[in-house]
């Protein structure tokens, strides 16, 4: 019989208890769950705690789902979201800085400001982070699949 993520999240509690309790040691503990991830069957998540004193899955409690905290966004930023808040915060203080520079060197030359070259610099590498952030969505990142 398959197994769902309800499932394997609570077979992940058990083998976090035992480790917390001392019953496997780190290596154990990462490897059972890089294979409680692949596993797709009870069977498969049987043979994880096999060798562990016995626990019954249906006592433990319940699990939070995730699915509408990613739906909401209520749990927080991703790391894709995170990483372009940071792209466009890395943006907008280049963009400053040499906004700063245009200005001092204007006002230094008695008010005859030279072109506008901070545009040739926080332009194209707006278009860019743009581009990131609008198809961001349309692609979800490796990383994010896994939790």
């Amino acid at each position: 019989m398959r197994a769902s993520d309800g499932d394997r999240d609570k077979v992940a509690s058990v083998l976090r208890e035992h480790y917390a309790q001392g019953r496997l040691t780190t290596e154990e503990f990462d490897d059972r769950l890089e294979q409680l991830y692949t596993s797709k069957t009870y069977g498969e998540l049987a043979t994880l705690t096999s060798d562990l004193p016995e626990v019954d899955l249906r006592s433990l409690p319940e699990t939070p789902s995730r699915a509408p905290q990613r739906a909401a966004g209520a749990a927080g930023a991703t790391p894709a979201d995170k990483g372009m808040r940071s792209a466009w915060a890395v943006w907008a203080m280049a963009s400053g800085i040499n906004w700063m520079i245009w200005l001092i060197v204007g006002v230094t030359s008695g008010l005859d400001f030279p072109y506008p070259w901070p545009l040739w610099v926080m332009g194209p590498w707006g278009v860019v982070l743009l581009m990131s952030t609008l198809t961001q969505g349309a692609k979800p990142w490796k990383g994010s699949e896994k939790s």
